[in-house]
């Protein structure tokens, strides 16, 4: 797949910091036992501005008032988790095979990682599972341990963005309600008006200009941040760790969303009507059942945190 290049605005209200980051690069996540690969983008750090001004057509109060965020350098995955690369986590096929030149980020044996359920139903409702479709009905706790299983098969840590993180990387530099100017919606994302009603393999729309595909649509991403409102009226506060399962925030929209909702700044919250057809009790910590419609993607931090806090990102709080 060729990869264009497009023009990044300058703007007053986006500072992109030059030093170590000028030696930061993208690099592919090579899975020992699989011919799967996970690429990661270079996000570079900067500051910006979380939330959405006053007027902007579809603004919703939860996105304001604006406040100035300063963000460390970090990568991104290129797409969105797949079905693919969730299976492996999933049935725990590969955990056994020897990994060569395994990162130093963090130590931890892979078999001390907590395995999801087999889901009892299709939890694609009918949509797919095969290559390059996009993994949904996935609780942020099953993605979370995603990142934990993968930081232990690899050595590198990786873990689930935060909201500001996630917003960051998507605006890709710009101000505007999303990423692009004078163009189509249609050109880089699935939702109502094009997706009938189905995700789509990733990376069949434009990236955006930091090389990110389906940031907006497709399935909307979990982060690690517990949704509150009024997050933004708090001075100083830029993270909000999640404590209970509901609600969470969500970002990017999905295929079944409006164009208003796949905005930058726009902010969903997860709902426990996601697993209202759940037949078990108690219902699944792992899956959702009417949720097919959110994924994530994963980051890893150019400084890792320390040993002791590597946890915080990945243990249930509930």
């Amino acid at each position: 797949m060729s990869v264009k290049k497009y023009f990044i605005p300058v703007l007053l209200v986006v500072c992109i910091k030059i030093g170590h980051s000028q030696n930061f690069k993208p690099y592919t996540q090579e899975l020992e036992g699989t011919e799967l690969s996970i690429d990661m983008v270079a996000i570079p750090e900067g500051t910006f501005l979380l939330g959405s001004p006053e007027g902007e057509i579809g603004r919703q109060a939860d996105e304001g008032p604006q406040k100035k965020v300063e963000i460390d350098g970090f990568w991104m995955s290129k797409f969105e988790v797949t079905w693919e690369l969730y299976n492996l986590f999933l049935q725990r096929s590969i955990d056994h095979i020897e990994v060569k030149n395994k990162g130093k980020d963090i130590d931890i044996e892979v078999d001390g990682v907590t395995g999801a359920t087999i889901p009892y139903v299709d939890m694609s409702l009918g949509m797919g599972t095969g290559s390059g479709l996009p993994v949904g009905n996935v609780t942020q706790l099953a993605a979370s341990k995603f990142c934990e299983w993968l930081s232990a098969k690899t050595g590198n840590f990786y873990r689930l963005p935060t909201e500001a993180e996630w917003e960051y990387a998507a605006r890709a530099g710009s101000n505007d309600p999303y990423f692009f100017e004078g163009e189509d919606l249609q050109e880089y994302a699935w939702y109502s008006e094009n997706s009938e009603d189905s995700y789509h393999p990733v990376g069949e729309k434009k990236p955006n200009p930091w090389g990110l595909y389906d940031i907006y649509g497709n399935v909307a991403e979990w982060t690690l941040d517990q949704y509150n409102p009024d997050a933004y009226q708090e001075k100083g506060i830029h993270v909000q760790p999640t404590k209970s399962e509901y609600p969470v925030v969500v970002r990017g929209g999905s295929f079944k969303d409006e164009a208003v909702s796949l905005r930058s700044a726009s902010r969903q919250a997860s709902k426990p009507l996601w697993k209202q057809r759940d037949p078990q009790f108690p219902r699944s910590k792992w899956w959702h059942t009417d949720a097919p419609f959110v994924g994530f993607r994963i980051v890893r931090s150019m400084t890792p945190p320390s040993s002791e806090d590597q946890t915080n990102y990945w243990i249930n709080k509930n």
